[in-house]
């Protein structure tokens, strides 16, 4: 199958000012041939780091109405890939639930990213019913998960202070069916680096450890980059380590990129605001469409 034949349904939330969910997700798959149906779970005027955030939230009897539209004109059998991330409820989430049955009775190969966004930092910022949802519904539909590690920690009730925590909570991500666990971010890697990991249900474990770039704080649409990357590379090279390295790579490249259009705080005279930490996509559409690797996996 040519990447002219995938074709990707995406449940994020939309943004008018700023790259997250949606916004951060379509362009760079679009760049890298994929056809993208983006269905905004909320339209917001910018995501709600700023002072103000206005906007509206999807409804879940609107999610199952804008879903039938796509169903009774026989677009299903069409998605190749099924991408979701940020969700706000605990009956939009189930609606969710419904719509990866449907695809996937519409089309059996159906490849299911999901990014569980609940929480980063030991801070959890969406209502814990939703985690229970997540261990209990969707998990098991997974094809691809893209969690941070405390979103692990959440998913799989597993305390992680060391790397062995770490591939204990993968496996039982594993056992729910889950074929390929991406662990974004980890504070498992040495002093100003992060560590990400890959663990397969072979048995397969790999790591990657790379800088935390910027003023040490988090740049805003880099975990909604990385489950499309992943999505998209996971397609494109068939191999899942490839396809890790590739992303991490392709990140980090646009995070230096964003950095390099302002140029006192590439130089660490100043702190990032939160416009200036809105990533550069479109400066960076060369390097999303031919990527530099350079950071290789290493087989754990």
């Amino acid at each position: 199958m040519s990447p002219t034949d995938w074709k990707v349904l995406s449940i994020q939330s939309h943004v008018v000012h700023g790259y997250v969910g949606n916004k951060s997700a379509t362009f760079p798959l679009q760049l890298l041939g994929f056809e993208v149906d983006a269905l905004n779970s909320v339209q917001l005027s910018n995501h709600r780091g700023y002072k103000h955030s206005k906007g509206q939230i999807l409804r879940e009897t609107e999610l199952a109405e804008l879903f039938d539209g796509l169903r009774q004109n026989d677009v299903l059998k069409y998605y190749t890939h099924l991408l979701t991330g940020y969700t706000l409820n605990a009956t939009f989430l189930r609606e969710i639930v419904a719509i990866v049955k449907s695809l996937r009775e519409a089309n059996p190969s159906l490849i299911y990213v999901c990014d569980p966004v609940l929480g980063d930092n030991g801070r959890i910022y969406v209502p814990q019913e939703l985690v229970t949802i997540y261990k209990n519904e969707i998990i098991s539909m997974a094809d691809i998960l893209t969690p941070n590690q405390f979103e692990v920690e959440l998913l799989t009730e597993q305390t992680i202070t060391t790397e062995e925590d770490l591939w204990a909570a993968t496996k039982i991500l594993h056992d729910k069916g889950v074929k390929i666990v991406v662990v974004s971010s980890s504070n498992l890697g040495s002093s100003n680096n992060l560590k990400a990991f890959l663990s397969i249900r072979d048995g397969s474990k790999f790591s990657i450890e790379f800088p935390k770039l910027g003023d040490g704080t988090d740049f805003t649409g880099t975990g909604d980059l990385f489950a499309a990357l992943l999505l998209a590379h996971n397609a494109l090279q068939s191999d899942p380590v490839k396809a890790f390295e590739l992303t991490i790579s392709t990140v980090q490249s646009v995070i230096k990129n964003t950095i390099k259009h302002v140029p006192d705080v590439a130089n660490g005279t100043r702190k990032l605001t939160w416009m200036e930490k809105e990533l550069k996509l479109i400066q960076s559409r060369k390097l999303i469409e031919n990527p530099t690797l350079e950071y290789k996996a290493r087989p754990e």
